[in-house]
């Protein structure tokens, strides 16, 4: 089973680049991020016809996520990370599909560094950690997939003496990040790819894309129950390169052998 998640900066802008992207890769599970859109205007007849059905959370002009399903219904569990009933954000959805507790995110960006918005992005973070300590204790098999809005570690950066300051890369950040993976997350990229330098963003600015300085933004992480299927995990960076091309290119991991919810 291939999971795969994709910032899409803009799906009805840019709907001819994901269903050509579908078309080729496949995928099984696709978490969508940053639809850009209502809850009315996410193209479900358009997805429906290239054989995928959905969930999704939308939200006018920004963030926005959903959850893919070839050839089969994704059943919503939640609508939006627990811990503060205000946030209408829409940031978070979790559902079950094919025998897995998808919970598809879109953490915020943070900038500038520090205020409000930086402040904001701690507290969505620590939201998350205390969520997804709760996924753990079902000992369903369990993933938490999207836009993290974070580099992990200096290999996961172009020249990361530059983004020192930076919502992105602050020390805040990445220790939260890390404290995911200590609850017995599985950071599935970087355990296929523990010394490789990969990138899942590319900025529209400065030539970003043709430079390779890239940033790896977009994590899937796995449950323990799930750590010992993977086959395979990488990203589909050439669909950075198309025309009317996201700012993101899709991650994915392949699965064997799933357990059952």
């Amino acid at each position: 089973m291939k999971v795969a998640t994709f910032n899409v900066n803009g799906i009805n802008g840019r709907l001819s680049v994901l269903l050509l992207w579908l078309k080729q890769a496949q995928p099984d599970i696709v978490c969508l991020q940053e639809l850009k859109a209502p809850q009315y205007k996410f193209p479900v007849a358009a997805l429906r016809a290239a054989g995928y059905e959905a969930v999704w959370h939308g939200q006018s002009r920004w963030n926005g996520v959903a959850i893919l399903s070839r050839g089969s219904e994704p059943i919503e569990i939640r609508r939006g990370l627990p811990g503060n009933v205000e946030d209408e954000h829409s940031r978070y959805i979790e559902a079950a599909v094919k025998g897995v507790l998808i919970g598809c995110l879109y953490l915020p960006n943070g900038n500038p560094a520090s205020g409000p918005k930086f402040d904001y992005k701690l507290r969505w973070f620590r939201r998350l950690i205390g969520h997804a300590s709760t996924l753990l204790a079902t000992g369903a098999p369990v993933m938490l997939v999207g836009d993290f809005n974070v580099m992990p570690t200096e290999l996961d950066v172009y020249k990361p003496e530059r983004w020192i300051d930076d919502a992105l890369f602050r020390p805040e950040v990445r220790s939260a990040y890390q404290q995911l993976l200590d609850q017995g997350w599985t950071d599935a990229i970087r355990t296929c790819h523990p010394g490789e330098r990969i990138y899942t963003f590319w900025d529209y600015l400065r030539n970003a894309w043709g430079r390779d300085a890239g940033l790896r933004l977009d994590h899937l992480l796995l449950s323990p129950t799930l750590k010992d299927h993977i086959v395979a995990a990488g990203v589909d960076r050439e669909v950075r390169g198309w025309d009317r091309a996201s700012d993101h290119a899709p991650a994915w991991v392949i699965l064997s052998h799933l357990p059952s919810l």
